[in-house]
């Protein structure tokens, strides 16, 4: 009997042991998914514990939210759908008690996978999940302490969609020329298909890759006129397979909008980072201005984080911006005034570059652009318009102005689906310029990109107004993005830097990611 029973619990034990052994397999077949990817975060508790600490690789650099505030939330997002099947949690002094990891497909619709409701802190290995998405989200419920959420690292683990994909995407077809201006052409094709999806178009003009886009249209700018382009593009998939080249076509440019050029713009540029921080963002938006070699560089303002002192540019924005100082033309922002004495730190670095004409704000030309640099801080205080000085200025510098085209930029935008907001405080600049009849009004403050559709002076669609777009993705940490306006064309949460190809009577804009990648592109706009 005895030897019965052992024969009967030898194999129990040895099935036991072979699922074990089959379970630890499938968490080995399951890879990092989240290290160094894009990171949102409801909120931060200042600028050096930003969401991309959390997926940095390190656990001496953290993410936290702000104090005393439920709930909070930080959502990474995988480049592509995958099985979710496993989540590390390395949490620091401050951590929930009561949370939920979440995934979603669109980043906007999410769907509970694990809920814990007895945090205890410390190091949470969350197994077993059975999620699908390409994002993850950590919603914190309940704080544990008085502080906010603190997280050293989060790790998403599990198997992307497109591993073992070696089928390619089909041939693009259907490419045509819908536009074609003396320094640009616009481009159109029919999507492709793929057995897992199409992540991206490369777009090559002459033989040679110019852009790669993730929808079917793109605007190639600064080309020469009255010039021949041969174009063709290519299909790639999640797992970086690439179809072979459509049929070509060629375009030839016109011969008007002589005297092009290139300028590079952003706004909210320089954290307390540098490049040898992974996650330090200034150092890569420099290089993109470096690629687009710009006859000149604008910013937006909040050139400096976070009070703007002089020792703070020249350890950061010196080693990064700082390269173009001498064709930047700059504007101040609200975090100008935080120095002790405020704008003080921004003269000294800048010198008279912030101030050719002996004011914060002023103006300056290239080629038939008339370019206003204004300072907005004047409109937003508390009081209401502290010095109606720089507005009498803006109508009589515009009032004199003899160039066909006019571009302006301020930190505060007057509309905004960011952070902020509207800022009916600025309406002022914008009602007035919009009475001129500028064409193009750039602008910061909001941490994200956003490109509207011309607008008359209460922010409604009109071929008539300026396009007015927000670049305060330079460097400083990503804000949250709320629903867009009505006159929005394109709403990105991402770095990256405005390229705007100026001629004569026209300009087109594109806004180029960190990897190099056109993000937008607009249409090519006439002058008014």
């Amino acid at each position: 009997m005895r030897l019965r029973l052992l024969a009967l619990v030898l194999p129990i034990g040895l099935v036991a042991a072979l699922g074990a052994a089959a379970a630890d397999a499938r968490t080995t077949a399951d890879t990092l998914l989240s290290q160094g990817r894009p990171v949102l975060a409801s909120t931060v508790e200042d600028d050096t514990l930003t969401a991309a600490k959390a997926v940095d690789g390190s656990t001496t650099t953290r993410w936290a939210s702000v104090e005393g505030a439920d709930p909070q939330w930080l959502r990474v997002d995988l480049g592509q759908p995958s099985s979710i099947n496993r989540v590390k949690l390395n949490w620091e002094a401050a951590y929930a008690k009561a949370y939920r990891i979440e995934v979603s497909d669109d980043g906007t619709n999410f769907t509970t996978v694990k809920e814990v409701a007895d945090g205890n802190g410390a190091a949470d290995d969350l197994t077993g999940l059975q999620g699908h998405g390409r994002y993850v989200r950590l919603v914190g419920t309940r704080r544990a302490t008085s502080y906010g959420y603190s997280l050293w690292e989060i790790e998403v683990y599990g198997v992307a969609d497109s591993t073992g994909d070696t089928q390619v995407p089909t041939v693009p077809t259907g490419l045509k020329s819908t536009a074609a201006t003396a320094t640009s052409v616009a481009l159109s094709w029919t999507a492709s298909t793929d057995n897992v999806g199409v992540s991206q178009y490369d777009v090559l003009r002459d033989g040679k890759v110019v852009a790669s886009t993730a929808g079917t249209t793109y605007n190639d700018t600064g080309l020469t006129a009255n010039t021949a382009y041969k174009y063709s593009v290519r299909a790639r998939d999640l797992a970086g397979n690439a179809s072979a080249e459509s049929a070509a076509v060629t375009v030839t440019t016109g011969t008007g909008g002589t005297g092009g050029f290139v300028l590079a713009a952003a706004g909210d540029i320089a954290d307390r980072c540098t490049a040898s921080d992974s996650s330090c963002v200034h150092p890569k938006t420099a290089k993109l201005v470096e690629a687009m070699n710009p006859a000149a560089v604008i910013t937006m303002g909040d050139n400096q984080y976070d009070d703007a002192h002089l020792a703070d540019f020249q350890k950061y924005y010196a080693k990064t911006w700082g390269k173009f100082k001498n064709i930047t033309h700059p504007i101040p922002g609200n975090h100008e005034t935080y120095d002790d004495t405020p704008y003080e730190g921004y003269h000294e670095y800048f010198g008279s570059i912030a101030t050719p004409q002996g004011k914060n704000y002023y103006s300056w030309e290239m080629g038939n652009w008339h370019f206003v640099a204004l300072d907005s801080n004047d409109f937003v205080k508390e009081e209401g318009l502290k010095e109606p000085a720089q507005l009498t200025w803006l109508k009589q510098d515009l009032a004199k102005n003899t160039k066909g085209c006019i571009a302006a930029y301020y930190h505060h935008p007057r509309f905004s689906s960011g952070d902020h907001g509207d800022n009916p405080d600025a309406d002022p600049l914008w009602k007035t310029l919009v009475g001129a009849g500028t064409d193009l009004i750039l602008n910061g403050h909001d941490h994200h990109y956003e490109r509207f559709y011309p607008q008359n002076a209460d922010g409604k669609k009109d071929p008539a107004g300026p396009v007015q777009i927000i670049g305060g993705m330079g460097g400083a940490p990503l804000y949250p993005i709320k629903a867009a306006h009505p006159a929005t064309a394109k709403l990105i949460s991402d770095f990256g830097v405005l390229k705007l190809s100026m001629t004569d009577s026209t300009f087109a804009t594109q806004l180029i990611g960190l990897d190099g990648k056109v993000l937008d592109s607009s249409p090519t706009y006439s002058c008014h």
